[in-house]
């Protein structure tokens, strides 16, 4: 059996305030841990795992993390998960430091105002990375890409691409000459920009859109044609439609 302490600083993570003190975070289940694990692009400060998890393990990855791998029972790993049911595995990573980029110039950016849901956050970063997307700027109250939901939508994709929180308006101020194109319901057809090798892209909160300020910085204000009666788009799907048709 475990400390309650181990226990109680594992579940501490599931909250930013103690991510950030602790600079890790947690992955759940077999595909993202395994992903992580594989790509190494964050390190491993200790794993959790069912017996029979660990013993499927590659034996060079399983002695790279000798001393940090704990097995447990299935009951000891609910109380630690996040997540109703606990699959198999959990592990601990070390954040890695953000970096804002300079310059964003000759490449398509994403530019995310204050999007709220966990879920969404993490189909745009899987979203991002398979469109070739290195950057995502967030607006300081978009949510933390270290969320356990966040972490389990990317599916590893969190390794790829570049995020990063500041103050939006300043550092798109910063940017010019790129062209920079806000999302709305009106606007420039998308289809018109089929093709676009540079262009930083903001999508907005998901029942507020982009806010007034970043409007008014923008080059373009670009919509996604509607056919039929729904309201609007999730912000996810917006995402990818807005890259796929700027990709052309």
């Amino acid at each position: 059996m475990f400390s309650k302490s181990t226990i109680k600083y594992i579940q501490s993570l599931q909250h930013k305030k103690f991510r950030d003190e602790y600079n890790c975070f947690v992955a759940e289940g077999p595909k993202v841990v395994q992903e992580l694990l594989t790509t190494g692009d964050f390190n491993c400060k200790s794993l959790y795992a069912v017996q029979s998890w660990v013993d499927a393990m590659d034996q060079q990855l399983q002695q790279a993390l000798s001393g940090r791998i704990w097995v447990v029972k299935d009951f000891e790993l609910e109380k630690m998960a996040s997540f109703a049911t606990a699959n198999q595995v959990l592990a601990v990573f070390e954040r890695k430091e953000a970096v804002i980029p300079a310059s964003v110039k000759a490449e398509l950016t994403l530019v995310l105002d204050d999007i709220r849901d966990p879920g969404n956050l993490g189909t745009i970063i899987r979203t991002a990375d398979w469109f070739g997307v290195r950057n995502i700027i967030c607006s300081n109250n978009t949510v933390d890409l270290y969320n356990p939901k966040v972490v389990q939508s990317t599916m590893a994709s969190l390794g790829r691409v570049n995020l990063c929180y500041t103050d939006l308006p300043n550092w798109l101020s910063a940017q010019k000459p790129i062209p920079l194109f806000a999302t709305a319901l009106q606007g420039k057809t998308i289809r018109s920009f089929s093709g676009t090798k540079e262009a930083i892209v903001v999508i907005g909160n998901e029942s507020k859109g982009v806010s007034g300020e970043i409007l008014e910085l923008a080059n373009e204000i670009i919509h996604i044609p509607r056919y039929g009666q729904a309201e609007s788009l999730n912000a996810a799907v917006a995402t990818a439609i807005v890259l796929f048709s700027l990709r052309g």
